[in-house]
């Protein structure tokens, strides 16, 4: 493995080993747990369709009762619920993950030809990680399960990271890198730009694994899934 940028010195990025799997669990576990009240609030702003709804039944709530007090209680009960919805559907999305290539890394990225799973080491600690995964049909390879131990963020290990699996791609002939997030955080997507790769589009009609699409879930619950590509060469 290779060494990690000048700002995060010391920190060595290196395949996976197995003993390493509950700290890699870990990892991932943490990360998406921040992402429930950034879907929940901040996440908001990315909906004014919903924002506008949101705002309706408040001003409902005041025609019909005449009550300031119930109309200002109307978006913390609306918040509460998003943040309800957020829970139940990321907790769910986890406990998927958790039960499938997260449960046996080795088998699932280490064993396979062409896809690989990488930890970021600092003093003997597994403090981040990424996997890439082959897509034999058009000859790219995916970056996913990119994360850092909160402790460990601003250091550069999330680009040191990145920069494997673009290294992995080159060395195994990829045409290209792609991956997807619904990440909510401004520094995640120009984390994605920096390393090179293009915003492809986005979509608010990702289905989320562990989402049910009930009424409830469409009302309170939305992500917003940002495709990205990094061409390397033409087929």
């Amino acid at each position: 493995g290779g060494a990690g940028p000048p700002g995060g010195r010391g920190v060595c990025i290196r395949e996976f080993r197995a003993a390493e799997q509950e700290a890699a669990r870990r990892i991932f576990y943490d990360g998406i747990l921040e992402r429930i009240p950034n879907t929940a609030f901040r996440g908001l702003r990315q909906h004014p369709r919903t924002q506008l709804l949101y705002a309706l039944l408040a001003g409902l709530c005041f025609v019909v009762t005449r009550s300031l007090l119930l109309t200002c209680l109307v978006p913390v009960v609306l918040l509460a619920l998003r943040y309800y919805y957020s829970r139940k559907v990321i907790l769910a999305y986890l406990d998927c993950a958790l039960h499938t290539d997260m449960a046996d890394i080795e088998q699932y990225y280490m064993k396979p030809p062409g896809s690989c799973f990488w930890v970021a080491v600092l003093d003997g600690n597994v403090v981040g990680i990424v996997a890439a995964r082959a897509h034999e049909e058009d000859n790219t390879v995916e970056l996913l399960r990119m994360s850092v131990d909160s402790r460990f963020r601003g250091k550069g290990i999330a680009k040191a990271l990145g920069r494997k699996v673009l290294e992995f791609a080159v060395v195994h002939n990829y045409s290209a890198v792609v991956l997807g997030t619904t990440a909510v955080k401004v520094a995640a997507h120009k984390l994605y730009e920096s390393l090179g790769f293009r915003h492809m589009g986005a979509s608010d009609h990702y289905v989320l694994p562990g989402m049910t699409l009930s009424l409830a879930e469409r009302l309170f619950f939305q992500v917003r899934y940002h495709r990205y590509r990094l061409q390397l060469r033409e087929e």
